[in-house]
């Protein structure tokens, strides 16, 4: 197949356009590289795609999904068989910062993706959604048959509209379309911003650690080679539409249109403090810890309920703790050397 990554130089994009390539597919991916993290970082997970085995079958654009013209023109070009769409700008505190970056990417951006998979004959359009749609929701776990109307950030926010503006398009033009709400993804080449990667850099440097929340958060940690797997199961999985849906009692998870929307989440949430305990012993270190507040738009617990996600797709992630934060330690240390041997 032909398949269009967007985000492709991002951490999930990177790692799902090398599991693609390595199945066979065919995959372009776009990008538009911006600053929100070092482009260096970036560029050199394009430059890891080019050495992939099959590395001849993908193709790069720097494009963003705001610029409606040069998408138009990729897809009618391309005429991609299906779309992963995990291009969006991330990141729940920078929306107070810079609020309009993620209605131009996760909303608008979207809303391009969505037009141009219904006018190319695209047969299944499945895209990032997030655990941050929870939002205020309490009982545990996160279930896709909770109602999700209490979003505590704009990002949560945009990730909530992209699963209704899928649904119109689903209802509409018959698209089928996938949410994948992800859980707390960490694993090698990860995003600098987030909380695994900051930790090494300071442990490593001898430097303290923030710890939000006091240490009381739990997160229900996903290995990115889990993620990335149930990215690709639920694309070839396509959408229909739930025929037992009902109007008076509607579930918030199906549709009678062919659309759905699943958590892939490690269903085994840990102690904040857990995780940075087996970080320090992956590491051969400790280090202090500034316990400081709940930060603004930050939920305290998340715990993904995945048994929709066994049910339709035959997939539960598994990948332990320690084995990720191991295989995260050793990239880091390879592609940070000159840091970690300062």
């Amino acid at each position: 197949m032909k398949i269009l990554v967007t985000g492709a130089a991002g951490f999930i994009g990177f790692h799902t356009s090398c599991r693609l390539l390595a199945r066979g597919d065919e995959v372009v991916g776009i990008d538009n590289l911006n600053d929100y993290y070092a482009v260096s970082l970036k560029e050199a997970r394009l430059a890891e795609i080019a050495k992939q085995p099959n590395a001849s079958n993908f193709e790069f654009r720097k494009i963003d999904l705001a610029d409606r013209e040069s998408l138009e023109a990729l897809f009618k070009e391309q005429k991609f068989d299906k779309v992963i769409n995990l291009a969006a700008q991330a990141g729940v505190r920078y929306a107070a910062i810079n609020p309009y970056a993620y209605i131009d990417s996760n909303i608008v951006g979207f809303l391009n993706i969505l037009e141009n998979c219904r006018h190319n004959d695209v047969k299944h359009l499945v895209y990032a959604s997030s655990s941050s749609v929870y939002g205020a929701n309490e009982a545990l776990p996160f279930s896709i048959n909770d109602n999700v109307d209490h979003p505590l950030s704009l990002y949560a926010a945009s990730k909530k509209s992209n699963e209704l503006m899928a649904h119109s398009y689903s209802n509409l033009f018959g698209l089928p379309t996938t949410g994948l709400r992800f859980f707390t993804v960490y694993g090698p080449w990860g995003r600098p911003d987030m909380a695994l990667f900051l930790f090494t850099k300071a442990i490593l440097a001898g430097e303290p650690i923030d710890v939000f929340n006091y240490g009381k958060h739990k997160r229900d940690f996903t290995y990115v080679d889990d993620i990335v797997e149930g990215v690709i199961r639920t694309m070839d999985h396509i959408a229909t539409g739930n025929e037992n849906w009902s109007g008076m009692n509607p579930d918030p998870g199906t549709s009678r249109a062919p659309w759905r929307v699943y958590n892939i989440g490690n269903n085994n949430p840990v102690d904040l403090m857990d995780y940075i305990e087996t970080l320090e012993e992956t590491l051969g270190k400790t280090t202090q810890k500034n316990l400081k507040p709940l930060q603004p738009g930050d939920v305290p617990d998340t715990f993904a309920d995945v048994q929709a996600l066994i049910d339709d797709i035959g997939y539960k992630p598994s990948t332990t703790i320690k084995e990720g934060i191991g295989n995260f330690v050793a990239w880091y240390s390879k592609h940070y050397q000159n840091e970690t041997s300062a």
